[in-house]
């Protein structure tokens, strides 16, 4: 028995694929599915209703922290998954992520990811080429746009704090040991179609994790030369992907500071953007 909280701000473009991909061989009520349309402009509530079996909550104001905290005040089940309105995620993915809480003294899990990055343009593949081979990123909770929590995983906080970086926050609730990367589960994440978007999407994030380590001092601190020490050393011929990702960061960063006081979603369109052609 598990309940699902997806946190949908005008999501209506992806919402759908992301339902039926989570409902798609599903047994009647296994899942608990709340979608928890916030300050949406679109259709994400009723492409949510036009789903059987999924609950809509309606919020004004756009907020995923205040989504997130709706959904779990909606939701009756544990396990608990919070999945991305834009990330495509199986009932036997879910059921494995679940399982992982359930049947072992996790208390917290998530799948492995892959990153989309094709058809990306030269900066955005060396970025993530280098993103992608960061140790932070090993049995982390972030990035993934999924994670599952048991009840005394959830049992560790009272309410999303107003942040944008939710991800970054369930991550420092647990020590190694008590959450992990579950291999035979993989989300596939879409990177930004462009450099501009990219930089958006990096400033954003920026911004909310130092927003975040601001306020709690149990939240990861960034190994700013990582990328060098722990990736680019070891395997030289990722120099090229690595003076992008360094370039690209310190732009991040500048876009960080003046985005520091920006609230809401804030996120980067461009991967929830279907291309011409495609039927994503």
């Amino acid at each position: 028995m598990t309940s699902v909280v997806i946190a949908a701000h005008n999501e209506a473009a992806v919402l759908p694929r992301c339902l039926r991909r989570l409902l798609d061989g599903a047994a009647p009520g296994e899942f608990e599915v709340l979608v928890v349309a916030n300050g949406c402009t679109d259709a994400t509530a009723e492409a949510a209703r036009s789903v059987p079996g999924v609950q809509v909550v309606e919020l004004v104001e756009a907020s995923k922290a205040a989504a997130l905290n709706a959904g779990d005040e909606a939701a009756t089940r544990f396990p608990r998954i919070y999945l991305d309105a834009d990330i495509e995620l199986s009932a036997a993915g879910a059921r494995t992520l679940a399982s992982a809480v359930t049947a072992d003294t996790l208390l917290a899990a998530a799948p492995a990811r892959r990153l989309d990055v094709s058809g990306r343009p030269l900066a955005v593949r060396g970025y993530y080429a280098i993103n992608s081979r960061l140790p932070a990123f090993r049995d982390a909770l972030f990035g993934r746009g999924a994670i599952v929590l048991s009840a005394a995983g959830r049992a560790r906080f009272d309410r999303f704090p107003g942040l944008v970086a939710d991800d970054l926050f369930l991550d420092s609730l647990f020590e190694v040991g008590e959450k992990r990367e579950i291999g035979a589960v993989t989300t596939v994440v879409a990177t930004p179609r462009q450099t501009r978007d990219l930089l958006r999407r990096l400033g954003r994030v920026r911004a909310g994790n130092a927003a975040m380590r601001a306020t709690d001092n149990r939240v990861r601190r960034a190994r700013r030369a990582s990328w060098l020490v722990d990736v680019v050393l070891p395997r030289p011929w990722l120099l090229p992907a690595g003076v992008c990702y360094a370039a690209l960061t310190v732009l991040a960063g500048i876009a960080g500071r003046r985005n520091a006081t920006q609230q809401g979603w804030g996120r980067d369109e461009s991967s929830r953007t279907p291309v011409e052609g495609t039927s994503r």
